[in-house]
């Protein structure tokens, strides 16, 4: 009976590389041996642990355990007992519906590293400038919702008029959005 832990030993180990292919895929786009390097230090950040230990798990001179196998699972969005099943190297990297697909484009949640970053970038400002970081960042949300489409330059001419409804749409956006957000308070 020493197959069935050994099956579920090496099944695991192939899903936890495929979780790494499937960071490297959605962080770099041409990977190189400098760049791979990195990318496995900030993996094993990704799944808590010492990127000593991820070198070890890769070499198969550890195992990953249950409650690894477990926290893997949850720091990568998996369902619960997905490390000890066997999944094919193309379906790993695509989720399960189109309707899936949606919700992870739709969620509040930063889905990527960098979108991570960017948050993180976003909420040091405010946590350091409250007051300056929300009138700036309003600022530049006004700007985007409220830009004009660029004139085509490439052709010499001039861009058809938008009709006056298409032209409000920002800016009436930009108002309804403003509307039912009451101000935060100021601290003390």
């Amino acid at each position: 009976m020493q197959a069935g832990p050994r099956d579920v030993a090496q099944v695991r180990l192939d899903n936890a590389l495929a979780l790494f292919e499937e960071f490297v895929r959605a962080t770099v786009k041409h990977p190189d041996a400098a760049t791979l390097r990195g990318l496995e230090r900030r993996f094993a950040e990704r799944l808590q642990i010492h990127p000593s230990y991820w070198s070890q798990i890769k070499s198969r001179s550890r195992q990953i355990g249950e409650r690894l196998a477990r926290q893997f699972e949850q720091l990568c969005h998996k369902p619960p007992g997905w490390m000890d099943q066997p999944h094919d190297a193309g379906a790993t990297g695509s989720p399960a519906s189109p309707d899936a697909a949606r919700a992870a484009e739709d969620s509040p949640l930063p889905q990527d590293d960098d979108e991570r970053f960017i948050v993180g970038l976003v909420l040091t400002y405010y946590r350091r400038h409250p007051q300056r970081a929300r009138t700036r960042l309003l600022e530049l949300l006004g700007e985007v919702l409220m830009q004009p489409t660029p004139a085509p330059a490439a052709t010499g001419k001039a861009a058809p008029a938008k009709p006056p409804a298409a032209a409000d749409d920002g800016l009436s956006l930009w108002q309804r959005s403003q509307a039912g957000i009451a101000p935060l308070k100021r601290k003390r």
